[in-house]
C-alpha cells in the first residue's frame, strides 16, 4: 500500500502517487505542441451520424428512466447520474469553449443537455480545476446553488464559495462522504492541476467511487496509467462500471503522464476490477493530436483484448441515457 500522504508535498503542493509516470518531456516538446495546437482550427472533420442526440430527445429519455439507476453522457468528461434517487452532476463542461472567457478549445459538438434542460441537481462532483472539467460558466448558471452538495478535491473550496454554494466538502484521496444512501470516496489519479499563472498543483486532482447497496461505480477523472489502479481495485473490491478517460493522448511523450491512451485505459478498467466500462473524455473538443474519433475504436478493441465482452463495453451517443445493470 502506498504512503497515505506521499502526494502532499512539504511546500503545500501536490504530486502523483508513487510509481506514476513523470512529466519528463523536454520543454521544446511542450512549446511545439502548444504552438501547433494554437495554429490549428478546432475542427474534427466529419462528425459521425448520431454522435449527438437532440437535446429534447435526451431530456425525454432521461425522464423516462425515472426510478432506475442510470447514466447520461453529457459529452467529453461530463455526466449526469441518478443513483439511489440522488441526481449527481460530474465535471460539467457545458459551455462553448474550455478556457477563461472566450479563450480555449471550442466545442465542435454541443453538450448532451444544456444547463437549462438539466434536472435539479443534488450533488456536484468535481475532479480537478482544468477548464474542461471545472467550467465557471456552467457553474455560474446552475440553479439552486445554495442547496447543492459540492464534493471537490482539496484546494477548491473557495472557488465554490465564490459562486454561492453553501454545502462544500473538500476531499483528500480516499476521503469519504456519505449523502443519503450514497457513499462517495475520492480516489487517486495521475494528473495535475493548474488554472492560473502561479497555482500549478496547489489543488488536488482525483477520481471518485460512488457506492450504494445496489451499485458501485468508478469515475476515473483525468489520469495517466500507473500501478495505483491495481491498488484501488484491491482496496475498493471492484466496480460494476468504470468511466475512464480515453482521449487527449498524442503526442505520447507530452501526454503519457496526464492522459491514458485507449490501451492503457482498458488496462486501468481491468485493474480496477470493473465489470463494465465506458470510455469518455473525447467527442466534444480537440485537445491533442490523435484523430478526434479514433479513441472509442481503439478502446473497444483494447477492452475486448482485455477480456471484456461486447455488451460490457458501453457505446453511447452524447446525450444518451443507459440504465446500470444490477
Amino acid at each position: 500500500m502506498s504512503d497515505t500522504f506521499y502526494h502532499h508535498r512539504p511546500n503545500g503542493r501536490f504530486r502523483n502517487p508513487a510509481g506514476s509516470p513523470e512529466r519528463d518531456a523536454p520543454l521544446a516538446d511542450y512549446v511545439r505542441f502548444f504552438a501547433q495546437r494554437a495554429m490549428r482550427a478546432n475542427e474534427p472533420g466529419e462528425i459521425p451520424a448520431g454522435h449527438v442526440l437532440p437535446a429534447e430527445e435526451a431530456r425525454d429519455a432521461w425522464a423516462r428512466g425515472e426510478g432506475s439507476d442510470r447514466v447520461l453522457w453529457l459529452g467529453h468528461a461530463a455526466f449526469l447520474l441518478q443513483i439511489s434517487g440522488t441526481t449527481i452532476l460530474i465535471d460539467p463542461f457545458l459551455s462553448a469553449n474550455a478556457g477563461p472567457g472566450r479563450l480555449g478549445p471550442k466545442r465542435f459538438a454541443p453538450p448532451g443537455l444544456p444547463v437549462e434542460l438539466l434536472p435539479p441537481v443534488d450533488v456536484l462532483l468535481i475532479t480537478h480545476n482544468h477548464y474542461d472539467h471545472l467550467d465557471a460558466e456552467t457553474i455560474a448558471r446552475l440553479p439552486h446553488r445554495d442547496r447543492i452538495e459540492v464534493i471537490a478535491p482539496l484546494g477548491l473550496g473557495a472557488f465554490f464559495m465564490g459562486w454561492g454554494f453553501r454545502h462544500i466538502t473538500q476531499v483528500d484521496w480516499y476521503g469519504t462522504e456519505k449523502i443519503g444512501d450514497l457513499t462517495i470516496t475520492a480516489l487517486p489519479a495521475i494528473h495535475w492541476s493548474k488554472r492560473g499563472i502561479a497555482d500549478e498543483c496547489r489543488s488536488l486532482w482525483c477520481g471518485y467511487a460512488i457506492e450504494t447497496t445496489e451499485h458501485r461505480l468508478c469515475f476515473c477523472g483525468d489520469t495517466g496509467y500507473g500501478p495505483v489502479f491495481s491498488e484501488i481495485g484491491a482496496r475498493m473490491g471492484g466496480f460494476d462500471l468504470a468511466l475512464v478517460g480515453i482521449g487527449a493522448y498524442e503526442p505520447r511523450r507530452v501526454m503519457h503522464a496526464s492522459h491514458a491512451n485507449p490501451e492503457e485505459a482498458a488496462r486501468i478498467a481491468r485493474e480496477l476490477r470493473a465489470s463494465e466500462v465506458f470510455g469518455m473524455h473525447w467527442g466534444a473538443i480537440v485537445l491533442s493530436d490523435e484523430p478526434p474519433f479514433e479513441p472509442p475504436l481503439r478502446f473497444r478493441a483494447a477492452a475486448l483484448r482485455e477480456g471484456y465482452g461486447e455488451e460490457a463495453v458501453w457505446k453511447l451517443a452524447v446525450g444518451e441515457t443507459r440504465v446500470i445493470r444490477r
